[in-house]
């Protein structure tokens, strides 16, 4: 299974999130199609955009990641999904449920939705930890400074 990634979200959201992918995935982008929506955007021509970008990537399963619920990339996703059988839409995005979809691309599509989804709530938490995570304080300074280690 191989499997591509849209991001189709508000102007300039989707490459903003895309070029993070690339950073921590640096051979993601093949796999990563980037839409941005621009404010003043006509629904119907942005969905014929979209689906020249979705052609001109290559074909194959095509998981949709939007980013608000109701707005328009999203009512362009949801159009672009319904016009296609091998397509999964999924909203709410965000970098943890992007890189977690990237991890596991190569699934059936209807896992790496449950994957994306999973990554996507996993990466929302309340943190109320002083110290960074993971990062241990140095008992020996005298001035009691917290470091990163």
């Amino acid at each position: 299974m191989n499997n591509r990634i849209l991001l189709i979200a508000h102007a300039p959201l989707a490459h903003a999130l895309a070029q993070c992918a690339a950073h921590v995935f640096p051979d993601s982008g093949e796999h990563v199609l980037a839409f941005d929506v621009e404010a003043s955007a006509d629904p119907v021509a942005t969905l014929q955009e979209a689906q020249a970008l979705v052609a001109k990537g290559g074909s194959g399963p095509l998981l949709v990641l939007s980013d608000v619920f109701g707005a328009t990339p999203h009512n362009v996703a949801q159009e672009l999904a319904r016009l296609r059988t091998d397509t999964r839409l999924v909203t709410g995005v965000n970098l943890p449920m992007l890189l977690r979809a990237l991890c596991y691309r190569k699934e059936e599509l209807d896992s790496l939705v449950a994957r994306a989804v999973a990554g996507g709530s996993q990466g929302i938490m309340q943190v109320t930890q002083t110290t960074p995570q993971n990062q241990n304080t140095r008992v020996h300074d005298h001035d009691h400074c917290h470091h990163q280690q």
